[in-house]
């Protein structure tokens, strides 16, 4: 997509630009004398959250929570895309390589306001819109843990597929917990910028409040896999305990016909007229009296 200039008035100009190319980096370079270092940090997939400054430009790197649905979640760029946005003068510049929510409604928003807007407010507004995607995604990762736990508990289900979707959980719940935590520093640099207390109070909030929750979330979702394992392993107790039981009753009754079936020369019994069913009640006395023991003794 090519360099988009989408705002522009007496103090502002917003140029936008969207999977670029070495031929737009280049053209940023040129025009706008921006450090070829600062433009390759915007190509980097996986670059952290940061801010610099280099002359009169000022750079902010931010990560914006994506809703693609991955399989493997290994790295940030799983969870989440990256803005590089550049302050020179009244000049503001954005580059990402897909398309954002942040960007997307910030246009919208800019094109509905009536008095003129100066490039700190439009970098404001976008970071407030990117604060409300992890906001978001939280609220989305609560639901879903909410889910699975309601079909542990309430459903009684207990199927292998349900630790796997609480790991997967717990790491995308963790890798968007670590960007906000990298994100903090360039969160706070925002005072450095031409804006009112309030407003970067409200942003700084925002983000406290999103860390909290995820916080919290990663927490919850520990908890439920301790749980998980926890009745997973009671389940088994219960197997294994009734087993046991019934190994109990049967274990003497087998040791019985395996002595008879031996089936030696000298065994009076094997030659009594009615010792067939004298071993079977021998063998129904012991199971009643195992059964009315383990009763007693509330087993």
């Amino acid at each position: 997509m090519p360099i988009e200039t989408i705002y522009r008035s007496a103090h502002c100009e917003w140029v936008d630009v969207e999977a670029p190319t070495a031929e737009d980096l280049k053209f940023l370079h040129e025009r706008y004398e921006i450090n070829n270092l600062l433009l390759e940090d915007t190509m980097d997939p996986n670059h952290l959250p940061k801010y610099e400054e280099d002359g009169n430009v000022k750079f902010f790197l931010l990560r914006e929570s994506t809703e693609l649905e991955r399989k493997n979640l290994n790295t940030i760029s799983d969870i989440s895309t990256k803005i590089g946005v550049f302050l020179l003068g009244n000049t503001i510049i954005t580059v990402h390589r897909m398309k954002t929510r942040s960007i997307s409604e910030t246009k919208k928003n800019i094109s509905t306001v009536q008095e003129d807007i100066s490039p700190q407010k439009v970098l404001l507004m976008i970071a407030i819109l990117i604060m409300k995607s992890f906001d978001d995604e939280s609220l989305s990762l609560f639901e879903t843990m909410d889910n699975i736990e309601n079909e542990i508990f309430l459903k009684n289900t207990n199927h292998t597929s349900q630790i796997r979707r609480l790991y997967k959980l717990k790491r995308k719940s963790g890798l968007n917990s670590r960007v906000l935590i990298i994100s903090t520093d360039a969160i706070d640099k925002f005072r450095l910028l031409d804006l009112q207390d309030s407003e970067i109070v409200d942003l700084k909030d925002k983000h406290k409040d999103v860390v909290a929750d995820f916080d919290h979330l990663n927490i919850q979702i520990t908890n439920l896999i301790s749980m998980f394992l926890a009745l997973s392993d009671q389940k088994a107790n219960q197997v294994m305990k009734v087993l046991a039981i019934y190994s109990v009753y049967f274990l003497p009754i087998t040791f019985i016909a395996g002595v008879y079936g031996m089936n030696f020369e000298n065994m009076p019994e094997l030659h009594h007229k009615h010792g067939y069913f004298i071993t079977l009640g021998v063998m129904a006395t012991v199971v009643i009296s195992t059964f009315i023991y383990v009763r007693r003794r509330q087993w």
